[in-house]
């Protein structure tokens, strides 16, 4: 199996994917391309190159979040006139269960990472948002440097983290 990462299009076969977790599932079959025709967010997928079957997923969308969300330490170093910072939203990322646990989801992230950086210098970007979906999810995104955001349930991790990797 050779596998890439490419933008969800038409001839990606999404009808066979399966990670286990019923909200995931149903929207790269059912939402991801309506999402993309309405500019909501980009997804990117992981798939065979021969075959094009979906074997993993991301997407990413504009987000801003509020600023009392943010630690105080990071916090301070802004104007006070801004009441949201801009973010990016790493909205959904998943691996079919045949694949799982073979690093394909730490792959996925860091391309999603890479893009956010690449985007962040074009466009002012203060850092990557994820809502993890459970607490495997938590612990996942943990190991690559997100920080909780007390009482929202999502994580981040700045911009500037991320280019030090």
């Amino acid at each position: 199996m050779s596998l890439i990462i490419e933008k969800l299009s038409k001839d990606h076969k999404k009808s066979g994917f399966d990670c286990e977790n019923t909200v995931l599932n149903n929207y790269i079959q059912k939402q991801a391309k309506q999402d993309r025709n309405r500019d909501l967010s980009v997804c990117y997928v992981l798939v065979d190159s021969e075959n094009k079957k979906i074997v993993g997923y991301y997407t990413l969308s504009g987000n801003s979040v509020n600023t009392q969300d943010f630690p105080l330490e990071l916090v301070k170093r802004m104007p006070p006139s801004y009441q949201n910072l801009p973010t990016i939203l790493l909205g959904r990322l998943a691996v079919d269960k045949e694949i799982k646990g073979k690093g394909y989801g730490a792959i996925l992230l860091m391309d999603a990472l890479k893009k956010c950086v690449d985007i962040s210098r074009s466009l002012g970007v203060l850092a990557v948002i994820v809502d993890p979906i459970d607490s495997n999810a938590v612990t996942f995104y943990e190991q690559y440097g997100f920080i909780l955001l007390p009482g929202t349930g999502k994580m981040f991790i700045p911009i500037k983290t991320i280019e030090n990797f």
